[in-house]
């Protein structure tokens, strides 16, 4: 039960980053706008600083070619904001993958874990204590008669050998008791 609770956990941490890494395949076209905006802003800029040195006119041509250059600009920032915008989408989506699963596998795993716990130390202090293996002989007589059914029955039944005292007899059935919550003697 614990390796199958640690797979589904391991599946969902690996499913959401492939979900992630899906989602930023949306951000290729906010690195081409970012880039493009880039270049033209750069190009526009650089032919509005060549204008400027046109005698006469240079300063009512380059006023123009700088605006566009901003607008070039304003693309390169509205790439950048798509990417970060798609990323921010792409965290969340990601966290929901995982916090989610993990946290119905541990919802649906946990409490019988450690009630599992609390049953199996009680019973291992139950074994080590004096007296315990009769305690727990008689809880395999008393629990489901499906386990009593793989081991040679003593001669008067388990109930005649408990009761006497016969050691091999309450050996064996404390060991059914163990064996029955998956503690080995």
């Amino acid at each position: 039960m614990d390796l199958i609770a640690v797979a589904l956990i391991a599946a969902a941490v690996w499913a959401a980053l492939v979900v992630r890494e899906t989602i930023m395949l949306l951000a290729a076209p906010g690195r081409k706008v970012e880039s493009s905006g880039d270049s033209l802003a750069e190009g526009l800029g650089n032919a509005g600083d060549a204008a400027s040195g046109v005698p006469l006119i240079g300063g009512v041509l380059k006023k123009p070619l700088q605006a566009a250059a901003e607008a070039g600009s304003g693309f390169a920032d509205a790439g950048v904001s798509l990417q970060e915008t798609v990323s921010q989408v792409a965290d969340v989506i990601t966290t929901a993958l995982i916090v989610i699963p993990v946290f119905v596998v541990l919802l649906l795993w946990l409490p019988p874990r450690l009630l599992w716990m609390r049953r199996s130390s009680t019973l291992r202090r139950l074994a080590e204590a004096p007296g315990g293996a009769d305690l727990l002989a008689l809880r395999a007589l008393t629990g489901p008669p499906g386990a009593l059914a793989t081991l040679p029955v003593p001669p008067g039944g388990w109930a005649d050998a408990w009761r006497q005292g016969d050691e091999q007899a309450i050996t064996d059935l404390s060991t059914i008791a163990l064996e029955h919550i998956g503690l080995r003697p």
